[in-house]
């Protein structure tokens, strides 16, 4: 991946954290990383926990940033939230998977959050 790709990511999860806490939303974990894959944002709301995957996307030439989140990523994303619940993390809360896109807008971060975007 380029340092340009990779720059435009940190960047969109940065917006999207911003986000996340404008929401009062904690954020629990950043990058969260397991041998079966990783979590980009973990966030809590409440009695929810929150698992976020953050696509970001300069344009819409190769589609919008939430329909990279396919079946595939999806279950990735599952698994590693498992994981991290199996590690007796998040006790006592209810899980739910999120997607933040985020693209690059005339006045700063152009934001969408898809709640409850997928489940187990």
């Amino acid at each position: 991946m380029t340092e340009e790709r990779l720059s435009l990511g940190r960047w969109g999860e940065e917006e999207a954290e911003r986000y996340l806490r404008r929401q009062g939303m904690t954020i629990v974990e950043r990058n969260f990383r397991t041998p079966v894959g990783e979590i980009d944002i973990i966030a809590r709301s409440g009695k929810i926990l929150i698992f976020v995957e953050v696509k970001t996307r300069r344009s819409l030439a190769f589609g919008t940033p939430q329909e990279a989140v396919g079946r595939t990523k999806q279950r990735q994303i599952v698994r590693t939230a498992q994981w991290y619940l199996g590690n007796g993390q998040g006790k006592g809360l209810q899980p739910r998977f999120d997607v933040i896109a985020v693209r690059p807008g005339d006045s700063g971060a152009m934001i969408e959050h898809i709640v409850d975007a997928f489940g187990l």
